[in-house]
């Protein structure tokens, strides 16, 4: 399909893009399948779209061939779980060439780290109420993949330990929580080479949302772009004006590209495919500007 026409920079128009390179399907805990999600993202005008499932690229086979049927163009991603600093950080890979290198055995060796977590955050929560915690939050997943914290969220609504989903991660599962566990993923810097790897870029997902200070943040930026990585997230869903173009500094005096992402997850919420904050007017360039992406969303999409 031809190549969407993609902004050379950020001028800080503030009408919508038309672009979500940050969104989860059944794959992982999204709500939609990937079909389905990319119904949706064309429904939505977007025109270009990345699936970027946690820590695996199983639905963009299915994604890709939707993308086709309705002409988006689409990257395959995932969304690699991290530590740093005792801080679960997430890394997005866009991948161009899809799944290859070292990232294969690392996907793998993370879907195993993930059933090991899921066992160890079931225990916890049943210390607080949620009986038979793994069957409950299986129940919830829906399908016969590796269980992420959503999942428990949703059990613990279900089983009316807390009222929403909001509140199951401020009580239970958000950073520091008891459901909080990051014992089992890799160092950040080890994942972002298995990105580099595959041929992929490496982008810092939601950097604003670990409650960091300024100083914090830097550092996580500066090692991050120590390790190879080449963009971070300026914009993921909402988020106030001031911190972004502050962001857009630090991004700035890094040399990191900057990307964007909606994080959608679920229809319903106050998140939809390719609904976010406006762009700033910045100098740092867009993350599609990277020659490994510009190549490969010129060239047909790797087939995974």
């Amino acid at each position: 399909m031809p190549m969407p026409q993609l902004p050379a920079r950020f001028t800080g128009d503030p009408a919508p893009l038309g672009i979500d390179l940050h969104m989860h399907s059944t794959a992982s805990d999204g709500a939609l399948a990937p079909a389905a999600l990319v119904a949706l993202c064309a429904q939505r005008g977007l025109s270009l779209m990345a699936l970027t499932d946690h820590d695996t690229v199983a639905g963009v086979a299915e994604a890709q061939r939707a993308a086709h049927e309705h002409g988006v163009t689409l990257l395959a991603g995932t969304e690699l779980s991290t530590r740093w600093s005792g801080i679960n950080i997430h890394v997005v890979g866009l991948l161009p060439k899809g799944a290859r290198g070292t990232l294969v055995a690392g996907l793998e060796s993370q879907a195993e780290a993930r059933e090991r977590r899921a066992e160890v955050i079931a225990a916890r929560l049943e210390k607080v109420g949620l009986a038979d915690a793994l069957a409950r939050a299986r129940e919830q997943a829906g399908a016969a993949r590796p269980l992420g914290r959503p999942d428990f969220a949703r059990a613990l609504v279900a089983a009316g330990l807390v009222a929403d989903m909001g509140e199951a991660f401020r009580k239970h599962l958000g950073n520091g929580k008891a459901g909080d566990v990051k014992a089992h993923w890799p160092p950040l810097a080890e994942a972002v080479g298995w990105i580099l790897d595959a041929g992929g870029v490496a982008v810092l997902a939601h950097p604003l949302r670990h409650s960091l200070t300024r100083r914090k943040r830097g550092l996580l930026l500066d090692d991050f772009a120590a390790a190879g990585g080449q963009a971070a997230e300026l914009v993921s869903g909402f988020q106030n004006p001031d911190v972004t173009r502050d962001l857009a500094r630090q991004l700035d005096e890094r040399g990191l590209l900057a990307s964007l992402g909606s994080d959608f997850h679920f229809p319903g919420g106050y998140l939809a495919p390719g609904s976010m904050s406006p762009l700033p007017r910045t100098a740092v360039p867009p993350v599609w500007s990277h020659p490994w992406l510009a190549t490969g969303l010129e060239a047909e999409p790797a087939v995974l």
